[in-house]
């Protein structure tokens, strides 16, 4: 039996399954779910743009996390709700970033207990522990909000739902992703295969080795069907592919992939001289891996390696328009 197989018995649980967010990760988990004969309904702020979530048997409302009766609504009938929305930035004004990573999942879970669901999933992000961490760190860490408002508001929002979490009533189960990739992730993907594409990407302090902690979007299901199964709720895990890669090797492989044989160099210093976002290159510079361990002790092992994840998004990469990939 693969760790995939596993998943599709043990995601959920069965029943109705909510999730927050029809974008990458929500649609993925969706699809795991309807594999596994859940029912879905997912609910995000515009209305899915594609029949993506219909084709797989998969209903979509339009709504706002941060809209109680909105989401008091949503969470009717529900047995498990995923909440995967959020804002996902490098930098920005932090009474947005509260007002959706902070108030947006306290009232999703405060709608989901009053509406009597059992299970709340929140996905948090390895974020939490800042730039500057230990090598190594794991869940016993200190977190570190590092004057940014992604980090500060994916601490906030832990402690604010952890707030809510009832043993054996309402658990909560907290989940630290690494840099998810695959078919459809923006940041780790999209965005710099397309600066790739326009000549606009450059290797930044690649003589510090910086670390892109890289978890594939099915390991990462994979990863949080074992923690359900556990029934450890109330602690957060941490999922990665437990693999050391640099960013020189992982945004080598997109470069590849676009025909590109060599990029321009530059420090950290350089890069911000240029004009990008100090946060963006800080989210480049990090030196440190975090620990999975924890999550390996109950049984996870990520089941697709990084050639095999590099391989399905080059093949995904290959059906968008104008990709122009080489083989």
């Amino acid at each position: 039996m693969t760790t995939n197989d596993f998943v599709f018995t043990t995601v959920a649980g069965g029943g109705t399954v909510g999730i927050t967010g029809t974008g990458f990760i929500g649609t993925a988990l969706a699809r795991r779910l309807r594999l596994a004969g859940d029912e879905v309904r997912g609910v995000d702020l515009r209305a899915h743009p594609d029949t993506t979530w219909a084709d797989m048997g998969a209903v979509t409302t339009v709504g706002d996390i941060t809209n109680a009766d909105d989401m008091a609504a949503f969470c009717q009938g529900l047995d498990t709700v995923f909440h995967t929305a959020a804002l996902v930035a490098e930098s920005g004004d932090m009474d947005v970033f509260t007002s959706i990573n902070v108030d947006g999942p306290v009232t999703v879970a405060t709608a989901a207990r009053n509406a009597g669901v059992r299970r709340f999933v929140h996905f948090s992000s390895v974020m939490v522990y800042g730039f500057d961490y230990p090598d190594g760190i794991d869940e016993t860490g200190p977190t570190d909000g590092a004057d940014n408002p992604y980090c500060i508001t994916k601490i906030a929002s832990e402690q604010a739902v952890l707030a809510l979490h009832d043993p054996g009533v309402f658990d909560v189960f907290i989940i630290r992703p690494g840099d998810v990739y695959g078919p459809g992730s923006v940041p780790w993907v999209v965005r710099p295969f397309e600066a790739m594409q326009s000549g606009l990407w450059a290797s930044i302090g690649a003589d510090a080795k910086p670390l892109i902690n890289h978890v594939f979007i099915d390991n990462l299901i994979d990863g949080i069907a074992v923690v359900l199964e556990s029934g450890r709720s109330g602690e957060p895990f941490v999922i990665t592919d437990q693999r050391r890669t640099t960013t020189t090797e992982f945004y080598g492989r997109l470069l590849a992939m676009a025909g590109i044989d060599e990029v321009p160099s530059v420090t950290a210093d350089e890069a911000l001289s240029f004009g990008l976002d100090p946060e963006a290159v800080r989210y480049l510079m990090r030196t440190g891996q975090y620990s999975a361990d924890k999550v390996a002790s109950l049984g996870y092992a990520p089941a697709i390696d990084l050639d095999e994840g590099m391989a399905i998004t080059q093949a995904w990469l290959a059906t968008r328009p104008g990709a122009n990939l080489t083989d």
